[in-house]
C-alpha cells in the first residue's frame, strides 16, 4: 500500500490529495470515486458516509492565527476500515502530529475506533481556545467603543461577526457528524460512547459560545452607533447654540446696514451703542438657554 505509515499505528496518511498515491490506494481498497473526488474538491461539509467495506468521514480542522485573528476551516478526510484508516488532509495542519503524539504512550495495538476518536478529539479541541481568544478581542472592542467609538472599532466588529458566522456554520456541521456517531454508539454499546459524547458536548458548548459572542458584538455595535449618534447630537447642539446666539447680532447689523436714514446712526456713540445692543442680546440668549437647561 502506498502512503505514509504513521508509526506503528494502523494509520496510512496521504499528505497530498492530488497525488497519484490516493488513486492507487483507492483502487486497492475499493474506495468510491465520489469520496476520492471529495478529497480533492475542498470545502466539503462535515459528513459521514457508510459503505459496505468502509466508512468515509469529512472533519473540519481549524487553522487559527492568534495574532491577526484569522481563521480557516479545512477538510480532514478519513477512510475507516475494520483494521486500519487512511487520512487525506486538504492542506498542511497539525492534526497528524497531535493525534500521533497523544497516542504515543497508549497501549498497543491501538484499535481503529480509538484512533478515529483521537483524531476527532484533536480536531475539536482546537475550537474552544480559538473562541476564547475571539472573546478577549470582543472585550477589548467593548472597552474601545465606550471610550472612543472610532471607525476602526466598527471594522473590527464586522470582521469578528463574519468569523463567528463561519465558526458557527462549521461547528454545527461537526455537531451533526458527532450526533451521528453518538446515535450509532447508543444502538451498539461501545466503551467509546462516553468519549464521543464528550466531544459532542464540547461542540454544543462551542455553539453556545458563538451565539453569546454574536450577541455581545451586536451589543457593542449598538453602543458604537449610540455613541456616534450622541456625539453627532452634541455637535449639532453646539452649532445650534452658536447659530441662535448669532441671530440677534445679524438682525442688528442688518438693520444698521440699510441704505436709509436710521435715528442715531450719525451720533458720536452710535458704533458703541450697536456693540452694546449686540452684547446685551447675546447675554440674553445665553441666559435664556441656561434657564431652560439646554446647555
Amino acid at each position: 500500500m502506498s502512503g505514509v505509515p504513521v508509526g506503528d499505528l494502523p494509520w496510512v496518511h496521504i499528505p497530498d490529495p492530488d497525488s497519484p498515491e490516493l488513486d492507487e490506494i483507492a483502487r486497492q481498497e475499493n474506495f468510491h470515486e465520489l469520496d476520492v473526488e471529495d478529497c480533492r474538491h475542498h470545502r466539503q461539509i462535515a459528513k459521514r458516509t457508510e459503505h459496505d467495506n468502509y466508512t468515509f468521514l469529512v472533519a473540519k480542522a481549524l487553522l487559527f492565527n492568534r495574532e491577526d485573528l484569522s481563521l480557516r476551516f479545512e477538510d480532514f478526510n478519513i477512510f475507516i476500515k475494520a483494521d486500519h484508516i487512511v487520512t487525506v488532509p486538504e492542506g498542511k495542519n497539525e492534526v497528524l502530529g497531535r493525534a500521533s503524539g497523544r497516542l504515543a504512550g497508549a497501549a498497543r495495538p491501538v484499535a481503529v475506533p480509538k484512533l478515529v476518536y483521537t483524531i476527532l478529539d484533536v480536531v475539536v479541541d482546537e475550537y474552544l481556545p480559538a473562541l476564547y481568544r475571539i472573546g478577549e478581542e470582543i472585550d477589548d472592542i467593548e472597552d474601545a467603543v465606550l471610550e472612543n467609538p472610532a471607525p476602526q472599532s466598527l471594522q473590527r466588529i464586522f470582521h469578528l461577526r463574519r468569523m463567528l458566522i463561519e465558526f458557527r456554520r462549521n461547528t454545527i456541521m461537526m455537531r451533526d457528524l458527532l450526533s451521528n456517531f453518538v446515535r450509532n454508539q447508543e444502538d451498539r454499546p461501545d466503551p467509546l460512547y462516553l468519549y464521543y459524547r464528550d466531544i459532542y458536548e464540547h461542540l454544543i458548548r462551542t455553539i453556545d459560545l458563538t451565539e453569546t459572542y454574536r450577541d455581545l458584538l451586536t451589543g457593542a455595535l449598538d453602543i458604537y452607533l449610540s455613541a456616534v449618534a450622541n456625539r453627532t447630537n452634541e455637535v449639532m447642539k453646539i452649532l445650534t447654540i452658536y447659530g441662535t446666539i448669532a441671530i440677534p447680532m445679524l438682525v442688528i447689523t442688518s438693520v444698521y446696514g440699510m441704505n436709509v436714514k436710521i435715528p442715531g446712526e450719525q451720533g458720536a456713540y452710535a458704533f458703541w451703542l450697536v456693540l452694546g445692543l449686540m452684547g446685551i442680546s447675546t447675554l440674553a440668549v445665553l441666559w435664556y438657554f441656561r434657564r431652560k437647561q439646554w446647555w
